[in-house]
């Protein structure tokens, strides 16, 4: 215990550090510019570090200010929310620090960067609302209600991955985090690209904001499979479908990221309501940011109604 308490405590202390940059040093950070065979690389510090032609374009707390982020998840403080003082601005920027050198928010011009938040918070405004139809300010202010599963049902162990990512004794792999995360294998592959023991410590997801944030994003911008997109890259415009693809009626656009992170849970199933609720809000989202929800496109492009699911099992999904 005094050890977890001293790795915690290590992890405070450096996340208190960076938020005060988040807070006071952002406009003080200068934009390092190199080029390399005729290509244009950009390091601006803390939010966008590492030599990245994406680090060149805007960054996320340049289109996304806090008043925004309140707008999007006004109601998530309310006093019958279940995860009141959780989830905040300076968590979220923190995280998507880590994945905007690789283009998350950072891809395409400010519109397409908008778009891409508002398609990712709009997964995490569904997937964490406590929202219904006659609630105070609408069903879709209510994102970001919850951290982790209320009444989970069961301990989420399969002992078929018992020899990649083996349950630890006592350790309960439930829902947890901003899109929220099941099952041990799921846990480990994220602990593993995100360097932290989540299978020892499943907790820590619904304990720390910015780790919560950060398993969602690194969801977002990675495949299920090698051979497949990730929702990030279906949604930017970074994968061309194949033959197969189209014959399946999966198309670049916000209706492949529900495919890619839900599987058929959520796609093949004709026009059902858990479907049509992350549109909403994503939607809902693109009105509030400004980008107005014309600019989402068809509705060939929003929905995965008729898609064949990339991975036939919603086992292989994150939020299965």
């Amino acid at each position: 215990m005094a050890k977890r308490n001293a790795v915690v405590a290590i992890a405070l202390a450096a996340l208190l550090a960076t938020v005060a940059v988040v807070e006071g040093q952002e406009s003080e950070t200068k934009t390092l510019v190199k080029y390399k065979h005729g290509k244009k690389y950009c390091d601006k510090g803390w939010e966008c570090k590492g030599w990245s032609t994406y680090c060149c374009n805007l960054t996320i707390t340049d289109y996304f200010q806090t008043y925004q982020f309140e707008n999007l998840f006004s109601k998530r403080n309310s006093p019958v929310a279940h995860a009141v003082g959780f989830w905040d601005y300076r968590s979220f920027i923190l995280a998507a620090a880590l994945f905007e050198p690789l283009g998350f928010g950072t891809t395409g011009n400010k519109t397409a960067q908008m778009m891409e938040i508002a398609a990712f918070l709009g997964h995490v405004g569904s997937k964490t609302s406590c929202g219904y139809g006659v609630a105070t300010g609408g069903p879709l202010a209510w994102g970001l209600c919850y951290n982790h599963e209320m009444s989970p049902m069961q301990s989420y162990c399969d002992d078929y991955f018992k020899l990649t990512y083996p349950c630890t004794p006592g350790a309960d792999y439930y829902g947890r985090g901003a899109i929220p995360i099941f099952w041990n294998y799921n846990y480990g592959a994220v602990g593993e690209a995100l360097k932290v023991d989540l299978l020892s410590h499943p907790e820590y997801v619904e304990q720390n904001a910015t780790l919560a944030f950060q398993a969602a994003i690194w969801r977002w911008m990675t495949p299920i499979k090698k051979s497949q997109p990730s929702a990030h890259d279906v949604f930017v415009g970074n994968w061309k479908p194949t033959k197969n693809d189209t014959m399946e009626k999966r198309v670049p656009g916000f209706g492949t990221t529900m495919n890619i992170l839900y599987g058929d849970g959520v796609c093949g199933q004709g026009d059902v309501d858990s479907m049509n609720n992350i549109i909403s809000h994503y939607l809902y989202y693109l009105d509030l940011l400004g980008v107005g929800r014309e600019q989402a496109g068809p509705h060939d492009f929003l929905t995965c109604a008729e898609q064949v699911p990339f991975n036939p099992s919603s086992k292989a999904a994150s939020s299965s």
